[in-house]
């Protein structure tokens, strides 16, 4: 068959696609590759200017389009011709992401971005062209075609049955899209087709045949042959349009748009994948990636979360305001860091350190927002209440850390006068300072005043007392009156020998409340006095924890023991695991001769906080592990360093799971740390939240290009097998080990360069060998998650409900009006409930409030929508509108298949 296919491909049209594959920041930073990006882009324009033969596909990234046009304004209505002519294929994502180190909305804001800029210079490319992502989440099908993208373009992660350049990739909800694969060399497949062309200017006929041979191989159907010509950072011949002329009838240039409006779009007879791509088959896929620079995937899941579930609905539910272009800023430095060479850690220490400074200004920019709307609604919250907010779209009950002003046993209220419970974590002291100076000192003391902040608080009052020579501040959290220094100051004058100086603090405690909110609601709650000795479920005991759903036990070894009501025994839950690598941040690779650490020097337990809503101890072991690796034995090295990990296992009230943070300073190199679960049943398979769904793995990964197939992958939300889910605060690399009887996860993956041209599980580099001191992630290093146990093979709602609950803490704002005004009552936002039903963003777009949501289940579903709303359509994912909704008493259902992405827009009064 594949001679059959070569033959009938001799005589095929070749399409010859110029581009550049433009890595935004790699090896290099951003503004060092730009500046080449610059001179590049500046020859290819003049070069399509001077001759309408050329044609260029700029790497389906709008990113590079806008770095150019940042250095080369003037040049904007020059490029936006070329892309209104056909010429320029631009977009249609902004930037070339890793597609498993982001969340799903991500994803989607990515070619929203993408499409409009690529439409406000002429038009997007309407390709879903992923050329180097390392693999592909399983939900891409369906997002591209929501977005009205009805062709894929990929290469690595292709699984071995795949034998065609073309076959039907189907998501898990069963959209399915045409997709080309493209073998041969991937995006480079005809890089070197026009080089050393000899004396005449087209390419040797031999070269041609054996393209037309090589590609033939993978075209059973025939027709044109895709060659993409181009490379990293690099330029097409300058006279490739003479090349290709010369060439004769069987060739031709085009974009990549060019090429796929003549593909079609059926799917009969072409061979059919569901799900992911993360086969190694084909092309390696660099799965080590995932635990590389683990630090820069937390502070991603950190950002994203707070821009994504706390201040886009804060802003379209409770701000009268605007602050979208706050928002829309924070949206660019997510969709920037999630480029396939950032995120990922695989590039020099610059690069990171952009990238994490990125991530940390998305943050920013999120909590700057929520600090808007919170203000304003914190405004009639009188003094010393608080204002919370539910970031779910379900009726939540979830604790809340307070500071409130109290003399005696703390009680609390919400505004409608129902009682909170209430558990005291700390005692503030009222004495902040007491101590006697001479009077000479007296001024400069007063410079510790900054306007009527001191220690930290603000000043509510003061005396001056001559006759005892004593000059006292009350100081407060939030004081309500005037104070101008320099009345202190006059009382001070003529002042003389030695006096006392007082800072005195009104009474505050810090307290644990758990809270009751309505969904995507507010409520407030305010202190009044204790009405008896509060109750609660949580107990610590010894070295037992018990919330009544969960009962866990310190071992002598540091492990825990984990119980049910229902009678499920966990065992071996936290056990610490080191060993070797002398990989790269691409890919693990254990040393031939390594050494593994697990058990360790000491144990210790510590009480941090005993219930009744919340407890906690730590447990403090100490290990000695290997100080560095020993490239020349292939081993770890002999010296070895003693580290302390601290892990804090938590229950609180109401919770079914038990909360962990792992914490350690990292003083050793080219090494991995894991942290260990023993499963109560042996798995056969894991199953892992990502990008809009949940997805099934083996515990076994597929190989046969020149990579080792290792079963480490990744998770963001949770990761469930065998009983036990745990719940994750970003995107984590895991594996099922022992045969399916224990899950391991990567708490830090410590590598000394960014490619090694030897490293024994890939046998080609993957980049530069290039030292990346910063990848060995040394200093203080904290990890969270929380594990639950389950019931049944497969996880179901409990699991998302828990999830959804972990990453996502009720928030907090102190009031700060009139303290004599009436509470707020709590206030409702939009409910969005059904079984599977998660919903993943809602923010105000186009004069509406529109939210999406997915169907994480494989049963069909109802999602059931409620709040002040008059008028529901679903539109696509560019907000093209669909179906509308019949909307009864501000109640809308929509009918979801499996693994449905539904987008819904709401019209508020």
């Amino acid at each position: 068959m594949r001679v059959e296919n070569a033959e009938r491909a001799a005589g095929a049209e070749i399409v010859v696609v110029p581009h550049t594959h433009w890595d935004r920041e790699w090896y290099l930073p951003f503004q060092r590759f730009r500046l080449r990006l610059v001179s590049l882009l500046d020859a290819v324009v003049d070069r399509m200017e001077a001759d309408p033969r050329w044609r260029f596909t700029l790497d389906g990234q709008m990113a590079a389009v806008e770095d150019y046009l940042e250095i080369r304004p003037e040049r904007r209505d020059r490029v936006a011709a070329l892309v209104r002519e056909g010429r320029l294929a631009v977009g249609p994502w902004q930037i070339l992401h890793d597609e498993f180190l982001c969340s799903g909305e991500n994803t989607v804001r990515n070619l929203e971005l993408g499409m409009r800029g690529a439409r406000e210079l002429g038009a997007a490319m309407m390709v879903g062209y992923l050329p180097d992502q390392f693999g592909h989440c399983a939900q891409m099908p369906q997002i591209l075609r929501l977005a009205g993208i009805e062709h894929a373009c990929v290469w690595r992660g292709v699984p071995d049955r795949v034998r065609s350049c073309a076959f039907a990739w189907e998501a898990p909800d069963g959209t399915a899209i045409r997709t080309r694969y493209l073998p041969e060399g991937g995006y480079g497949n005809a890089a070197s087709m026009f080089e050393e062309a000899g004396d005449g200017p087209s390419p040797p006929p031999g070269r041609i045949a054996g393209f037309a041979a090589a590609m033939g191989r993978w075209s059973p159907h025939g027709g044109p042959l895709l060659a993409m010509y181009g490379a990293d950072h690099t330029a097409p011949a300058a006279d490739l349009a003479d090349r290709i002329a010369a060439a004769g009838p069987g060739m031709r240039l085009d974009t990549l748009a060019g090429f796929f409006a003549e593909e079609g779009t059926a799917l009969d007879g072409l061979p059919h994948v569901r799900g992911e791509l993360r086969s190694h088959a084909r092309a390696n896929i660099l799965p080590g990636v995932i635990s590389a620079r683990v630090r820069l995937k937390q502070l991603m899941g950190l950002a994203e979360r707070r821009v994504e579930r706390y201040a886009e609905p804060l802003t379209a539910l409770w701000y009268a305001g605007d602050a979208q272009t706050f928002l829309d800023l924070a949206w660019r430095r997510l969709i920037e860091a999630s480029c396939h060479d950032s995120v990922t850690g695989c590039g020099c220490d610059e690069t990171a350190e952009q990238v994490a400074a990125h991530m940390a200004e998305a943050d920013q920019l999120g909590r700057a927002v929520c600090d808007l709307v919170t203000a304003e609604r914190a405004a009639s919250v009188p003094l010393g209440s608080h204002l919370v907010f539910n970031p779910t779209p379900d009726r939540r009950t979830g604790l809340v850390t307070l500071d409130i002003p109290c003399e005696g046993e703390p009680g609390l209220v919400t505004g409608d006068g129902r009682p909170v419970p209430v558990q005291t974590i700390d005692i503030a002291p009222t004495v902040l300072d007491d101590a006697v100076h001479p009077a000479s000192a007296l001024p400069v003391l007063l410079e510790r005043v900054y306007g009527r902040v001191l220690y930290g608080q603000e000043i509510r009052d003061w005396s001056v007392s001559r006759d005892e020579r004593t000059l006292t501040f009350h100081v407060t959290s939030r004081a309500d009156v005037p104070f101008d220094i320099d009345e202190v100051r006059e009382a001070l004058r003529g002042a003389e020998g030695e006096w006392r100086v007082r800072i005195l603090a009104d009474p505050r405690r810090t307290v644990a409340a758990l809270v009751d909110v309505p969904p995507l609601g507010l409520t407030t709650v305010r202190p009044v006095p204790a009405s008896g000795p509060e109750e609660g479920p949580v107990a610590l005991e010894g070295s037992v924890l018990d919330n009544g759903l969960l009962r866990a036990e310190v071992h002598a070894d540091g492990t825990l023991g984990l119980r049910t009501p229902s009678g499920h025994v966990i065992e071996g839950v936290g056990r610490i695991v080191d060993g070797g690598d002398l990989g790269d941040t691409y890919n693990y690779a254990p040393p031939a001769d390594d050494e593994i650490v697990g058990d360790p020097l000491t144990v210790e337990v510590e009480r941090v906080s005993d219930g009744p809503l919340v407890a906690a101890f730590d447990i403090i072991r100490t290990f000695r592990w290997p100080r560095g690796g020993d490239l020349e034995r292939d081993a770890r090295t002999e010296a070895e360093e003693d580290v302390t990990v601290t892990v804090r296992a938590e229950l609180r009230a109401g919770e079914p799971f038990l909360r962990l943070r792992v914490a350690f300073d990292n003083r050793c190199d080219d090494h991995r740390v894991r942290l260990h679960l023993s499963l109560p049943r042996q798995a056969d398979s894991s199953f892992a939240e990502g990008q809009f769904a949940v997805t099934e793995r083996g515990l076994t990964a597929e190989g046969g290009f020149g990579e080792r197939p290792v079963p480490t992958y990744p998770a963001s939300g949770f990761v469930a097998a065998g009983g036990i889910a745990v719940l994750l605060e970003h995107a984590t690399e895991y594996e099922i080990t022992g045969a399916g009887r224990e899950m391991a996860l990567t708490l830090l993956r410590a590598v000394g360069h960014l490619s090694r041209d030897r490293n024994a599980y890939r046998d080609q580099p993957a980049g530069p060998q290039l030292p990346t001191p910063g990848a060995q992630c040394r200093g203080e290093r904290a990890v969270g998650m929380a594990v639950l146990p389950y019931d049944g093979e497969r996880p179901g709602g409990d699991v998302l409900q828990a999830a959804e609950a972990y990453r996502h803490d009720l928030l907090t704002a102190a009031g700060y009006g009139h303290a004599s005004a009436v509470p707020p009552a709590p206030r409702e936002g939009i409910a969005i409930t059904g079984d599977g039903v998660v919903m993943t963003s809602l923010r105000a777009r186009d004069g509406w409030t529109e939210t999406r949501m997915v169907a994480q289940c494989t049963e069909p579903t109802t999602a059931v929508l409620r709040g002040d709303f008059t008028e529901a359509v679903r539109v696509d994912l560019r907000g093209r509108p669909g179906i509308p909704l019949d909307v009864h008493a501000g109640t809308a259902a929509l009918a979801l298949r499996p693994w449905e992405i539904a987008t819904v827009r709401l019209r508020t009064p």
